[in-house]
């Protein structure tokens, strides 16, 4: 695929600094890139002075400023003489007297004097290059130019922000968008590049340790800031911050680039017939050693990141103890962490683990899904006494239920999502496979994205790579049952991300394969306000009854697409 966007991130209003800050490429920044680079900054400031000293020597003569072949030292400057043919020839000729020239003040030949009056040009001293405009004098609309730049930039505290997670031609960038639901309007605000295929996206308001002070000034508060992190096909986890225009290189990365060859597969088995399973890499508890595939924040303990990886394991870190390198030290044993590694890593699957959530009413326990076909919870203190449930597929995307503790939800590569209770789930899955408290058959093909309102009880909404967005209902009582509302297709291909707002009930995105993102306001569907009028008045929430001209989608135009908006048409 050419063009996708793989991942998505919301950010609530009111999270995002008003007046983004522009990125400053100063000496403290570039102490703090070099630490987290790696680049030895004394040698290429070396480098440079040894450079500086070469393009002085220039024009010192033919001979240069090194040793000749006898190995004798060049002569002082002062011993140097014209080695013009006929300036031997003759005497020179006796000086002047010093009075024939003071008439023309040559010795205050370089000072600036009193100038004649040159009309409108009487300031000009001269061709001058000022760094900054704010030094030129003769650069009169700065203060306008800044005005309107800072109006551009400014984001709204009724403003939303999106974050996709976009590759485009083999080019891979973070894309930040702003979306006023008044207005309808979405646009793209600013752009970050990234080193590598992004894979999936978090959302945090924990200012890393190793965050810049560019950063930092743009937090309203002191211990919080605007965050995102990022996860890859890389090792090492990116932590951006959103606050910021256009930033060169991350607050901080968490973990290190693989500098083994643990990166080109190995194939089983010998001879000439070669199996196509590879060797799995070896594990390091510090970092992980290969692509990143999840990742979930801990909003009560907010200095916590859990990650999930193809390396088979789970790791914990900690964004308060950052090290201002990159996190694991090359000169250590795989097995051993760093002070700026992971602090846990959890090895509860045999495969891949695709997905990780931490539970938000019980902040100890984490979520994880598998290739290996399972899904396990476990308190992150005593990984040993977990439960889990063999799901018969690859896990897709999982999601704790917000309105029970004990509730979660699984999507699957077949295109089912299942509804688990933890506490009836076993401690051994070598036993039976655990039934599930429902059964859906949401997708024909994979069903790659599945959240849950956290506004209203029993909606959920799946995306899959048959290209629908569905909005489902589920209700309780005796049996769980679940029942389509609405379902449609937003024209971003086949759906890889789906999330409700985190402030309007009925709101949501999505994007695929398309390379597109489309924001769906599912209130503006009859049967949608039908069925969840009830369970919003129980929530304490206004349903928006408002007319809307896209017909309850929003999206960025393309200039070749005109007005046409997701296309498709609501299944009622």
């Amino acid at each position: 695929m050419s063009s996708l966007i793989s991942s998505l991130a919301w950010v609530k209003r009111g999270a995002a600094a008003r007046h983004p800050k522009k990125y400053v490429l100063d000496d403290r920044e570039l102490e703090r890139v070099s630490a987290l680079a790696r680049i030895e900054l004394e040698d290429a400031k070396t480098e440079l002075a040894r450079a500086h000293e070469a393009a002085k020597s220039m024009g010192k003569g033919a001979e240069g400023t090194e040793a000749d072949d006898t190995g004798e030292e060049e002569d002082d400057e002062d011993a140097w003489v014209d080695e013009d043919d006929d300036a031997m020839d003759q005497d020179d000729p006796a000086p002047k007297p010093k009075d024939d020239l003071s008439q023309y003040n040559l010795d205050e030949y370089d000072d600036d004097g009193p100038t004649a009056d040159l009309g409108p040009f009487s300031n000009i001293k001269g061709l001058q290059y000022y760094r900054d405009n704010q030094e030129d004098p003769y650069i009169t609309l700065k203060e306008e130019e800044e005005d309107n730049e800072r109006e551009e930039l400014e984001v709204y505290p009724t403003d939303n922000l999106l974050v996709t997670a976009k590759t485009e031609e083999e080019v891979s960038q973070l894309e930040i968008y702003v979306y006023d639901d008044s207005s309808e309007n979405l646009y793209v605000h600013h752009d970050l590049m990234l080193p590598n295929f992004p894979l999936c996206l978090e959302w945090l308001d924990f200012p890393p340790t190793t965050s810049s002070s560019s950063a930092a000034e743009a937090s309203p508060l002191a211990g919080f800031g605007n965050y995102i992190a990022v996860g890859t096909l890389d090792p090492e986890i990116e932590v951006w911050s959103l606050d910021v225009v256009n930033p060169v290189y991350p607050d901080a990365v968490l973990g290190r680039p693989d500098i083994s060859n643990a990166h080109v597969p190995t194939p089983l088995g010998t001879g000439k017939k070669k199996k196509k399973k590879t060797k799995h890499r070896p594990v390091a508890s510090g970092w992980h050693v290969d692509a990143v595939l999840g990742l979930s924040w801990n909003r009560t303990h907010r200095n916590l990141l859990a990650s999930a990886s193809a390396d088979r394991t789970v790791k914990l870190w900690d964004l308060s103890r950052c090290s201002p390198g990159r996190g694991g030290d090359e000169n250590m044993e795989d097995g051993e962490a760093s002070s700026g590694g992971a602090i846990r890593s959890f090895e509860v699957h045999k495969d891949k683990v695709q997905a990780v959530q931490w539970n938000e009413r019980e902040p100890t326990v984490l979520l994880t899904g598998s290739y290996d076909r399972t899904v396990r919870t476990f308190d992150s203190r005593a990984p040993d006494a977990g439960v889990g449930a063999v799901v018969g597929a690859d896990v897709e995307a999982l999601r704790w239920d917000p309105w029970e503790a004990h509730s979660f939800y699984v999507s699957l590569e077949n295109g089912m999502v299942l509804n688990f209770d933890a506490r009836t789930l076993p401690s051994d899955l070598s036993s039976a496979p655990s039934s599930a408290r429902f059964m859906l058959q949401a997708h024909d093909g994979a069903a790659s994205a599945i959240d849950v309102n956290p506004h209203i009880r029993g909606c959920i909404v799946t995306g899959g790579t048959d290209k629908m967005v569905k909005v489902w209902n589920v209700t309780e009582g005796e049996k769980m049952s679940v029942s389509l509302v609405t379902s449609r297709d937003l024209g971003v291909g086949k759906v890889f991300a789906a999330s409700f707002s985190p402030d309007d009930p009925l709101t949501l995105a999505a994007a695929g394969s398309k390379a597109k993102l489309q924001i769906w306001d599912v209130g503006a569907n009859f049967g949608v306000r039908k069925t969840f009028a009830q369970k919003l008045k129980q929530a304490g929430k206004e349903l928006k009854e408002r007319e809307k001209s896209s017909g309850g989608v929003v999206g960025v135009e393309d200039d070749d697409e005109g007005s046409e908006r997701g296309g498709g048409v609501d299944e009622d």
